[in-house]
């Protein structure tokens, strides 16, 4: 995993929305559509999270030749995957691998806005690679309304992990839901939520491969 920074002009800060995605584009045609892992309130200082991917020649170029200082185009931002801002429910955000990039942007600005009572994270892995898990860790020390549980689990057989949420919050009737991550996962997420009569109204999700 790679954390790429990249920093806008003055005069030109991306104004963006927590939990939206942008396309990053080096050269002429090799790019790759990103979510935003850092705060809407570091307009200027911009987060992605790139995975290292065999064939994939986005990835290749971040992890092999990318420098300092290189230009890179940003477009957009794009999406809907935000915070209700007419909410005043509980948050629970459900993130799978590479899907806590975007959820990473929900809870810095909900932590920056004061916009909900209690934040709780579940971050699930298959191979239990939780890659910023000391920085989760540290927002539980420093938040009395924030709650991390790290699992593993399988894309697409999720179900026991998710079930660690209905364990510790028996009705989620009363919680807004995030999740993010990939196809197979959100799936998953979908049908255990309607197998539990949560409201699909207070469900929000974002396909992240």
């Amino acid at each position: 995993m790679a954390i790429a920074h990249v920093q806008t002009p003055r005069r030109h800060r991306l104004r963006f929305m927590a939990g939206q995605r942008v396309r990053l584009t080096f050269g002429h045609s090799l790019s790759a559509e990103l979510a935003v892992a850092s705060c809407p309130c570091e307009d200027r200082h911009l987060e992605f999270h790139v995975r290292k991917r065999p064939g994939n020649a986005f990835a290749d170029h971040v992890f092999e030749r990318l420098e300092v200082g290189e230009p890179v185009r940003v477009d957009g931002p794009y999406g809907d995957f935000v915070l209700d801002p007419t909410s005043t429910r509980p948050i629970l955000l459900v993130a799978f691998g590479t899907g806590f990039a975007p959820i990473k942007s929900l809870i810095e600005h909900a932590m920056a806005r004061d916009v909900a009572e209690t934040l709780h994270l579940y971050w699930i892995s298959d191979e239990g690679d939780h890659y910023l898990n000391n920085l989760c860790r540290s927002w539980t020390d420093a938040l009395d309304n924030f709650h991390y549980t790290p699992l593993v689990a399988d894309a697409a057989k999720s179900t026991p992990a998710l079930q660690q949420i209905t364990q510790d919050h028996p009705d989620l009737s009363g919680f807004d839901i995030y999740a993010a991550g990939p196809e197979a996962f959100l799936t998953s997420v979908k049908k255990y939520l309607r197998d539990n009569k949560f409201p699909e109204n207070q469900l929000v999700t974002n396909r992240v491969d």
